[in-house]
């Protein structure tokens, strides 16, 4: 399963960060170059974050901590799907955090006339709608006592993720403790985005049956969300075979049963996300369905009209034809006669053209 291409590329300045914990406890003095040295005391645990980092730092650090050459080669890949996997002396796990938008953005080209209904709001959403989420990729590299995550952007907010680790109390149960705390956020991410697609469809089921709202507008509207919605599932489904790997690991390397109860909440938590985005597609299929079979409805509606009008118009037009009945009129076998009689026709029929578009049925 590969993510789509318009993840977040690698923009901004190298920023190098970090965090030494020696038996639970935070201690100062983290210096990159000396990461190796830190690995050899089992009583400390490691965090290091890379931020927009080059080639030649990725390159030092992998010679520096025996970083599998596949593994690098995944970090700095254009897209990557979403895995877990386990080399010699690490484990590399690939993951998406995702970023909402400000969900009262709206489109700049909104009409004077808008009167803030719920249709207003609609099409100005619908005109000049972007993207609801960003995707941001962690490569996180996973040692017996330390931690390296490297991102492309900084868009995520790592200081959520320290937040967590400093809320949990749980640094003393070792790597498993940082590991936990980074998912934790990226899975809460992902239910958030879930979430405000939740929201979003409902919005949309609400004004199926609203006249005001153009049926080629709401269309549009329920691709876009369809379409936000496989982005998101490519980055949410793949993650309970992740969590469920690095418990099936921690279980093989005998960790600290106390995380044990963490990893299985995280792990539900994650199997919710993806359930909830297969309810989605659920809805947004059941959306798109019922749209077609309104907008076929509201077409047999109008052709029963057109059919109507058609027919008490060509009755009298019958008979008169027939009869080849021409009774004069004022104006008869004169210029101004004519000329009334043309532009009679024209208003009438630009009149009626106006009124089918604006009921949409031309």
């Amino acid at each position: 399963m590969t993510v789509p291409s318009d993840v977040s590329e690698p923009r901004g300045v190298e920023r190098i960060r970090g965090q030494i914990w020696r038996n639970g406890d935070p201690v100062d003095g983290f210096d990159l170059g000396e990461i190796s040295h830190c690995l050899e005391d089992p009583e400390k645990l490691i965090w290091a974050d890379l931020e927009c980092p080059t080639h030649e730092t990725l390159s030092r650090l992998a010679d520096e901590l025996e970083l599998d050459p596949f593994a690098i080669e995944d970090t700095v890949a254009a897209a990557e799907r979403v895995k877990t996997v386990t080399y010699t002396g690490h484990t590399f796990v690939m993951v998406y955090a995702v970023s909402l938008h400000n969900g009262d953005a709206q489109s700049e080209d909104r009409d004077d006339d808008d009167d803030g209904s719920a249709a207003t709001d609609f099409r100005a959403s619908a005109n000049g709608r972007a993207r609801m989420f960003d995707l941001h990729r962690i490569s996180v590299f996973v040692k017996r006592n330390a931690l390296i995550t490297v991102r492309p952007t900084p868009a995520l907010d790592i200081d959520e993720v320290m937040r967590r680790w400093s809320d949990s109390g749980a640094m003393q149960y070792g790597i498993g403790a940082l590991v936990h705390g980074l998912l934790d956020v990226v899975v809460d991410g992902h239910f958030d985005a879930v979430q405000r697609l939740d929201d979003e469809i409902e919005d949309l089921e609400a004004l199926l049956f609203d006249e005001r709202i153009p049926g080629r507008e709401l269309q549009r509207r329920t691709y876009d969300l369809r379409k936000d919605l496989v982005v998101l599932r490519r980055v949410v489904l793949p993650m309970r075979e992740v969590i469920a790997g690095i418990q099936r690991r921690r279980f093989d390397n005998h960790a600290p049963p106390e995380l044990d109860p963490h990893f299985s909440d995280l792990y539900d938590h994650a199997l919710r996300a993806s359930e909830w985005t297969e309810s989605l597609r659920d809805m947004i299929t059941t959306v798109f369905e019922t749209n077609l079979t309104l907008a076929d409805a509201r077409l047999n509606t109008v052709m029963k009209k057109l059919t109507a009008w058609a027919a008490i118009i060509a009755v009298p037009t019958a008979i008169t034809g027939f009869y080849g009945q021409n009774v004069p009129f004022p104006g008869f076998e004169r210029l101004l006669g004519f000329i009334t009689s043309t532009t009679l026709i024209v208003v009438v029929v630009v009149g009626l053209y106006l009124s089918f578009r604006k009921r949409d049925w031309l």
